[in-house]
């Protein structure tokens, strides 16, 4: 399993699957939708990875709205975006719900310091957004960039 299938299928057994099985005394129905978890996982992270733009974001957006619900709008902290899943969504989406991003998470989104990405902006590398920080859109268009540079 890669990193972002393992990811998935961690949080899952852990904020639905987990409680279900408490819920239901450990009923066997459990394990087998454990095994369909496994299954679809596979699927939603080869959507994310190598799927068109539009179905790789709405599945994307499935996942989080499943996996964090709340009545805000999605803003994990800065090290979620170094994990699989958040590596996943910055290059497909950016962040699907923010227009701009701060450098700390602009950073974490591109596997750099904030003084880099301060660097970067500075440089003439990344735009300045208005409201501040950096638009989420140009990190996914660098993110793409360089995941392109390292495709054969």
């Amino acid at each position: 399993m890669t990193g972002l299938v393992e990811q998935i299928v961690r949080l899952l057994d852990v904020r639905l699957l987990d409680p279900l099985e408490v819920l239901l005394d450990g009923d066997d129905a459990v394990e087998a939708i454990r095994d369909l978890v496994r299954l679809r996982a596979r699927r939603w992270a080869d959507t994310m990875e190598h799927g068109d733009d539009r179905t790789a974001v709405l599945t994307a957006a499935r996942l989080i709205a499943t996996l964090y619900p709340s009545d805000r709008a999605f803003d994990p902290p800065p090290d979620w975006w170094t994990s699989p899943l958040g590596q996943a969504v910055a290059l497909r989406a950016g962040h699907p719900w923010s227009e701009s991003v701060s450098y700390a998470v602009a950073g974490a989104m591109l596997g750099i310091t904030r003084q880099g990405v301060h660097d970067l902006v500075r440089r003439g590398r990344l735009p300045r957004h208005p409201d501040g920080g950096v638009p989420s859109g140009a990190v996914r268009d660098r993110l793409r960039a360089r995941k392109n540079e390292e495709t054969p």
